[in-house]
């Protein structure tokens, strides 16, 4: 019983910050960005993992993964999205440059907006002053995440590959234990989801969370993860509500999926920061962020359940919504209730470099891995 009162307690207060941050919009502003950047984001990926494998097997296992989520028409989507993005590589080296400061610029894109989202969610901001280098920094912290997910699918194929050709020696040595092998397979899809989960948790906000915090979250999203990838196949393999759109319905369909999903992963990460102020180690901002004052929630729209309820106590309604006012001085917008700010952000790498290290560590692991199995396996 006492486990239960927890869980309720857990899955209440992730409710109420769910309304509170607006997730339903934060999820809307994350698919726009998404759908523009996942040609070069695929581009990406596919072009990383596809060196140690061949691209042509890394983009079969992509178009039956999207197929079975979103349809035939949506993997069909995909499939030119990729056959589209890129650049020309005949032309002169300025075009090709220029091609790919794009592409990585585009896939990055959504990463930075998944940044934001996560920030609103750990109820942090960059500190005042954040110039051309922070905005340089996300995008590379945001690259080295790209490389992480290429290097995790790398190492999902080749263990899939691996299991597919034990399962068949297996079942001939033991007819009917091939059904262990799918349980096998099953458990490690789970963890590898999970993992890439807690490194989105752990190092795209600008917060501090525990390991321990974030891998409970991240298990949590990959379970929702699961189920719903299920659920949302069913649902739009059999629903008319893309019919009207015609020719960009399968372009709709995907949208609708980086939706729900989108929603699905802001979910988890709301649970996570219930979690972690409840019974985990708190959230921390980093030493360049600031926590989000009850002043700014409100006037970005989105002042806390507590706030509402005094308000409505106080029976000032919308008078009691508004945050302290404001003067000019000077050419300068100055709160009559200043807000404690930071010290200004430090300069330097290093806060950056601390959180990126691991995506790279990852990378790294991953050219191991593939130039000891990958080639070999793509040649058989």
């Amino acid at each position: 019983m006492v486990v239960l009162k927890k869980l309720w307690e857990l899955l209440k207060g992730t409710f109420e910050e769910w309304k509170e941050d607006k997730v339903s919009r934060l999820a809307a502003a994350l698919s726009y960005y998404t759908i523009f950047s996942l040609p070069g984001l695929l581009l990406i990926i596919v072009a990383v993992a596809g060196f140690f494998l061949g691209q042509e097997s890394v983009r079969e296992d992509l178009m039956s993964q999207v197929g079975s989520v979103v349809g035939d028409d949506g993997a069909e989507a995909i499939g030119t999205m990729l056959s589209n993005a890129g650049w020309d590589r005949d032309a002169g080296v300025v075009a090709v440059v220029v091609g790919i400061v794009t592409v990585i610029v585009a896939a990055t894109g959504a990463f930075t907006q998944l940044q934001e989202a996560l920030n609103t969610v750990w109820e942090v901001a960059p500190a005042p002053g954040a110039g051309i280098l922070q905005t340089l920094q996300k995008r590379f912290l945001s690259f080295s995440l790209i490389l992480g997910i290429a290097f995790l699918l790398l190492v999902s194929l080749v263990v899939s590959t691996a299991l597919a050709g034990l399962g068949n020696f297996l079942e001939d040595m033991f007819p009917g234990a091939a059904w262990l092998i799918q349980i096998l397979n099953v458990v490690i899809s789970f963890a590898v989801i999970t993992l890439l989960f807690a490194l989105m948790y752990k190092y795209l906000p600008d917060a501090e969370i525990a390991l321990k915090d974030v891998f409970i979250g991240a298990a949590l999203t990959t379970l929702l993860f699961t189920v719903g990838k299920f659920a949302l196949g069913f649902y739009l393999g059999r629903s008319s509500a893309t019919s009207a759109y015609g020719a960009a319905g399968s372009l709709v369909l995907i949208l609708l999926w980086i939706y729900y999903s989108a929603q699905i992963f802001l979910f988890g990460a709301e649970f996570t920061q219930v979690y972690a102020r409840k019974h985990g180690s708190r959230v921390v901002p980093d030493e360049d962020a600031v926590r989000v004052t009850e002043a700014q929630r409100i006037q970005e729209g989105r002042p806390s359940e507590e706030t509402v309820r005094e308000a409505a106590r106080s029976g000032q309604g919308a008078a009691a919504l508004q945050a302290p006012p404001s003067r000019v001085e000077e050419g300068f917008l100055v709160q009559k209730t200043p807000l404690a700010l930071p010290p200004p952000p430090r300069s330097g790498l290093l806060p950056t470099l601390r959180r990126v290290l691991p995506a790279a560590a990852l990378f790294a692991g991953g050219l191991l891995l593939g130039f000891v199995l990958g080639p070999t396996d793509a040649e058989e």
